[in-house]
This record gives C-alpha cells, sequence and structure tokens, in this order.
C-alpha cells in the first residue's frame, strides 16, 4: 500500500520513479512482468491481493516504474526506517496508517 500511496502523491504523471524493496517477489513482478501475466489471466490461481496490484498497475501505466531490489536487515538505513515504520504501525503505534478500504478478507483473518 505504501507504493499505491507513493505514486497517488505525485503531482504529475510521466514521472521517473524508482521503488526500492526488499520484497523479491514484488520485485520481480514487476521487473520480470509476472504483474501483467496475472492481469492478462484476471490473477487465477489465487493469488493474493489483486486489488492492490491493479490499483498499482493502473497507477503505474502513468509512470516510468523501475523497482530496485535491497537487501532486508543488511544495514541499509533507509530499509531499516521502513521497517521501523511498519513495526509501529503493526503495533498500533502509528494512527496515520493508511486503510484498504477495497480489501475483503476472505479467510477471517488479516494474516
Amino acid at each position: 500500500m505504501a507504493v499505491i500511496a507513493g505514486l497517488k502523491a505525485l503531482k504529475k504523471e510521466g514521472m521517473h520513479v524508482t521503488i526500492y524493496s526488499d520484497s523479491q517477489y514484488v520485485v520481480k513482478a514487476w521487473e520480470e512482468g509476472w504483474l501483467k501475466n496475472w492481469i492478462k489471466t484476471n490473477f487465477k490461481g489465487g493469488k493474493k491481493n489483486p486489488d492492490l496490484w491493479k490499483e498499482f498497475y493502473e497507477l503505474s501505466q502513468k509512470h516510468h516504474i523501475r523497482f530496485k531490489w535491497v537487501k532486508g536487515h543488511a544495514d541499509n538505513p533507509y530499509n531499516n526506517r521502513c521497517d521501523e515504520l511498519a513495526t509501529e504501525a503493526a503495533d498500533g503505534q502509528h494512527h496515520t496508517l493508511l486503510t484498504d478500504e477495497g480489501y475483503e478478507d476472505k479467510s477471517g483473518s488479516l494474516f
């Protein structure tokens, strides 16, 4: 959701955006074209969070996006800060936590 919020915050279209992530899954979904295939097949096979992937894809079409993978837990100060913020948000310490209004939890659990 942070990527979606970041793309929504951009004031102009056509921006060159580099997104750093420690998730190889997310990086490969974009860089290796998995996302385009998921969209073509309407997310068959039970891909998680299709609503978020679709929203990201729609926003990505307005910009020039590339992803860079960064190793997690490797003393990257920016990645460490992101982890801190995510942990605080998960622990309820942030009152500005974004809510995915379109999310449907089919399992009865958030995790």
